[in-house]
């Protein structure tokens, strides 16, 4: 692979990732309700779905989905009542220290992983963008395993930069009213994250 293609990719990628999806909402409620304890899990969990994600999408899955309206549809609606289900118990999560339990970093690393991985538009999207720059002329395993953890990395980094900045407006604060504050803004980021996956368009 030219070193200007991956650079191309990596500028592609970087701007992509900047604007916040379903799975950059789930960090950011993720680590309003749960502080900074959450935030490598979180980290953990986006990059292992993007990986899975990926690796579908070069495995054929991504062809698949954009050719079935059904299965589209299935993965959709399965993610975007995963997030919703997250906001609520978000939402109603209890903010007073001897009854707040900790979220476990397996815990907050399968939230993520799972809505990273189930995110249909996700692997249609990486069918349609990973192509644009492979070299037809050179073998594809190398430069599919370039693109990939490429991706992954910028992918974590970002997943990172937003859990931190969020864990830190969480850390901040320790009286139990505005926790809950914090907890509901965060469950309803999810919620609305949610909502906003069930409607969108499969094309």
């Amino acid at each position: 692979m030219a070193i200007d293609t991956w650079l191309a990719f990596l500028a592609a990628t970087a701007v992509m990732l900047v604007i916040p999806g379903p799975t950059i909402l789930l960090v950011i409620g993720q680590s309003l309700g749960a502080g900074r304890r959450a935030a490598l899990p979180l980290v953990a969990g986006v990059a292992l779905g993007d990986l899975t994600a990926m690796t579908l999408s070069l495995a054929g899955l991504g062809a698949l989905l954009a050719a079935s309206a059904t299965l589209f549809m299935v993965l959709k609606f399965a993610g975007a009542a995963y997030l919703v289900w997250l906001g609520v118990k978000l939402w109603r999560a209890p903010v007073e220290a001897a009854a707040a339990a900790p979220v476990s970093a397996r815990r907050a690393m399968r939230d993520a992983y799972v809505v990273t991985a189930l995110n249909p538009k996700g692997i249609a999207f990486f069918v349609a963008f990973v192509p644009l720059f492979v070299d037809a002329g050179s073998p594809f395993l190398p430069q599919a395993a370039v693109l990939v953890a490429s991706f992954v990395t910028l992918a974590a980094i970002n997943a990172a930069v937003y859990a931190l900045l969020a864990a830190r407006l969480s850390g901040a604060v320790r009286r139990s009213d505005v926790r809950r504050t914090l907890n509901r803004c965060g469950g309803t980021v999810l919620v609305g994250a949610g909502l906003a996956t069930a409607a969108m368009r499969s094309h």
